[in-house]
């Protein structure tokens, strides 16, 4: 990115309807921290300009004709450009999940809410002031990494909590609903196995074929019939989760029992 004297971070736009466009610019003149550089209508337009202006942040259209606001962070990926931080706006929540995937600084859902673009710029300030953070998203990583952030559905709101509060995830007729310390809800994984691995598999553990515990959360050990066991989870209801005959030898040689 490009040194800069004073504070402000710079910023391109990129949707293909001047409406959305218009909107999001008037929303952001009220953060002195952004300074606006530049305006796109299309992908390909976007690619030029991340190229050229080297912006701190882009605001992405999600759902463009042609060139989308995701085939834009593949071109400029193939093309070896380093990446500004990635905020993708969109009326559509499905794509929330591939935004963490390409570990997008942030989602916003349209209509843009300005508290909630609040939320977006304090991101963007933290993640400026971490010495050793790197925000471009076109470096890979040597392995995958363990998500540290899960997107949560309640009351009909995409929220972000932090992994080490999930408690523990259940499956039924193909819903996952998860309870973490703060909210319950429901994620977008389709199956325990794909929730399982995007967490720390030192800390989420499948002890069902039903259930995915955090081990760190679990609040007592209790004995059940035919020497199998259940977990006493440490949320709100203290709820009891049967770990199967397969995970028991695991139980045993985890906690010494």
């Amino acid at each position: 990115m490009l040194s800069r004297a004073t504070p402000a971070f710079s910023a391109v736009l990129v949707d293909d309807e001047a409406p959305a466009r218009d909107e999001l610019a008037f929303l952001l003149k009220s953060f002195p921290e952004i300074e606006i550089l530049g305006e796109a209508a299309n992908g390909l337009e976007a690619v030029r300009m991340i190229e050229e202006l080297e912006p701190d942040v882009a605001f992405l259209d999600v759902q463009m004709p042609g060139l989308d606001g995701l085939g834009v962070i593949r071109r400029l990926q193939d093309k070896g450009v380093p990446l500004p931080s990635i905020v993708l706006c969109t009326a559509y929540e499905q794509y929330a999940l591939e935004a963490f995937r390409l570990e997008a600084l942030d989602y916003l859902l349209k209509p843009v809410d300005r508290d909630r673009l609040a939320q977006t710029i304090d991101r963007l300030m933290r993640q400026a002031a971490a010495p050793a953070h790197s925000h471009s998203v076109s470096a890979p990583l040597p392995a995958p990494q363990a998500r540290t952030k899960i997107l949560v559905k309640t009351a009909g709101k995409n929220l972000i909590v932090d992994s080490g509060d999930l408690i523990y995830a259940t499956i039924e007729d193909g819903l996952i609903s998860v309870v973490t310390t703060q909210l319950d809800g429901e994620t977008n994984y389709k199956t325990i196995e794909e929730l399982q691995s995007s967490l720390d598999p030192a800390a989420f553990w499948r002890v069902h074929r039903s259930y995915l515990v955090n081990i760190n959360r679990i609040r007592e050990i209790i004995p059940w019939f035919r020497s199998s066991f259940q977990l006493r989870m440490d949320d709100k209801s203290h709820t009891e989760i049967p770990v199967s005959r397969a995970q028991t030898a695991r139980l045993r040689e985890l906690f010494r029992l």
